[in-house]
């Protein structure tokens, strides 16, 4: 089966992570292309700018998040063409810039990538 994993772009790169990708619209602030390691930044499939200002990162509203952000990546092109592309890998790592590691968009990926993955 499929091993995704989750890790914040300041955290530093391990060997395990195996293929790396950024997930958020925008590049994290402070941190160049070198130290960040991703071997793939993939912007389409975060959330939409509208979400993405509406959620604000408040906890409260992350189960509302999730739904609306799966409705988001169900219909969209860019999310299947990862999955197909994760498909040829053993090991991936979401990269993501927030600073909540449990209430962000790479986790509501990660959830969806594995479910469609079987």
């Amino acid at each position: 089966m499929m091993d995704i994993s989750v890790r914040r772009v300041y955290d530093p790169p391990q060997d395990s992570d195996g293929w790396r990708v950024l997930v958020d619209r925008l590049w994290p602030r402070g941190t160049s292309k070198a130290k960040a390691r991703v071997d793939l930044w993939d912007r389409d499939v975060a959330p939409s700018k509208e979400l993405r200002g509406w959620f604000g990162h408040i906890p409260e509203r992350f189960p509302e998040f999730r739904e609306r952000y799966v409705a988001e990546l169900d219909a969209n092109p860019a999310a299947a063409s990862l999955l197909e592309d994760l498909r040829l890998r053993d090991r991936i790592t979401l990269v993501f810039a927030a600073k909540d590691v449990e209430h962000n968009n790479a986790v509501v990926l990660r959830d969806w990538l594995l479910a469609r993955l079987g």
